[in-house]
């Protein structure tokens, strides 16, 4: 470990291109785990090495802003990074059809009129009924959605100073305390605390368990003793809530 310190203080410091390298080498292995965990989230029979070249893009780029003395450890930070580049390289190349990402925008649209009618966050049958859907067709749409990464905690925010930021970035980035990141992206952050706590506590559940605790949609659907088709579709759920919950406030 002392040897990868002095890595950290030969690029921070002195700017050496071989310490840059080695890093990069060193921390290679992480790119090749969260590729496989974006590549088993995915309905495809996708190969994790297609994701890597993507995932090397946000290693890298997590090495060039990552602040040693900061207290993070670098996994910790970089993590976050190395998925959101897979996920904006898969998005670069449509993975997802069109079809579905208008379906997405429509499925949320929904949820703002229904909870502005009702006062509270509709249900699946509430929501079903409003789209002209039965209940199974709005769940096979909640795991489409998760299954191409068309619904995710990645996605970018605009945040004024803090643009680029995802909605994970401002519950996970430790740079948001410090007093330079910027108020409008501390207000997000705690904006998402609290539309997070107000959704079901399973829905909750799962978010924290997929994007905390770093399980897939199959171990979380063990933990919680559902099929993981279940477990996509809750997740699907609480992002687009999320999302429909925020959307209002981070356009004002």
């Amino acid at each position: 470990m002392d040897a990868v310190q002095d890595l950290w203080r030969a690029f921070k410091e002195e700017g050496s291109k071989e310490a840059r390298e080695r890093l990069i080498l060193y921390y290679a292995p992480l790119v090749k785990y969260v590729a496989g965990r974006v590549a088993a989230s995915l309905a495809r029979n996708v190969d994790p090495e297609d994701l890597t070249s993507y995932g090397v893009v946000g290693l890298i780029d997590a090495i060039e802003k990552f602040e040693p003395g900061r207290g993070v450890k670098f996994e910790t930070y970089a993590v976050p990074r190395i998925k959101g580049a897979i996920l904006d390289g898969m998005r670069s190349l449509d993975w997802a059809p069109r079809s579905l990402r208008a379906r997405a925008r429509e499925l949320e649209r929904a949820m703002v009129e229904l909870e502005g009618r009702l006062q509270r966050l509709p249900t699946d049958e509430e929501l079903a009924s409003h789209m002209g859907l039965s209940v199974e067709e709005l769940r096979q749409l909640y795991q489409d959605l998760t299954r191409a990464s068309v619904v995710t905690l990645d996605e970018p925010v605009g945040l004024g100073q803090g643009e680029g930021l995802s909605l994970l970035d401002t519950l996970k980035d430790q740079r948001l305390s410090d007093v330079t990141a910027g108020m409008e992206a501390r207000e997000v952050r705690d904006l998402v605390f609290r539309v997070l706590d107000e959704l079901p506590e399973r829905d909750k559940l799962v978010i924290a368990l997929y994007y905390f605790e770093g399980l897939t949609l199959a171990e979380i659907g063990r933990v919680l003793g559902v099929t993981e088709s279940r477990v996509s579709q809750i997740h699907s759920r609480a992002i687009l809530q999320l999302r429909a919950r925020l959307r209002p406030e981070l356009e004002s």
